[in-house]
């Protein structure tokens, strides 16, 4: 079983990103669920990708060429895919993934998480897609979520596409259960 996991390619500001990446990228190598992320060793990617190598864990890296350089490819990986575009590296971590996990990023981490949110929502996948809600990092999205029901452009059961949780073990745990029923 493999988890993609969308991160930023910064640390951000608060020390808890970093560390929920470290314990993040642990956990799931002690649990042989293999990590799938965007391959470069720069940010929370990086912390990730070194947490879970160095737990004994399976990371595969995708990464396009226009940032391989930019984002520093990460040259440890289990295995790193250089694809053409954006497209292409989302399209083969879907692919790779059973499910999909956000931790916090910007505008590139919130764009593919929202993107395999829409996949599912329109039938392309069953796989579950959460959020580790960290320090509140994802307050206002989830609160911008339920704003989108409440508003009448999400409907309720596309809502609960998303689950979220602030324990790393608990959306760990759900991710898989879900994993399992799917």
């Amino acid at each position: 079983m493999r988890l993609c996991v969308f991160c930023g390619s910064q640390k951000g500001d608060d020390p808890r990103y970093a560390q929920a990446a470290v314990d993040l990228g642990k956990l799931l190598a002690e649990r042989g669920i293999g990590i799938v992320y965007g391959g470069g060793r720069v940010g929370l990617m990086g912390i990730l990708a070194d947490a879970a190598l160095a737990a004994g864990g399976e990371v595969i890296g995708v990464i396009p060429q226009s940032l391989a350089e930019r984002e520093v490819a990460h040259s440890g990986l289990s295995e790193l895919h250089v694809v053409g575009s954006m497209h292409d590296r989302k399209a083969l971590m879907g692919e790779f993934a059973e499910g999909f996990i956000g931790l916090p990023g910007g505008f590139g981490t919130l764009e593919e998480f929202c993107e395999v949110i829409t996949w599912s929502q329109l039938g392309i996948h069953r796989k579950p897609c959460g959020l580790l809600n960290v320090a509140g990092y994802f307050d206002n999205l989830i609160a911008m979520f339920d704003y989108a029901v409440a508003q009448g452009f999400i409907s309720q059961a596309n809502r609960e596409i998303v689950i979220e949780a602030q324990a790393i073990e608990t959306l760990v745990d759900r991710m898989v259960t879900l994993t399992e029923v799917g």
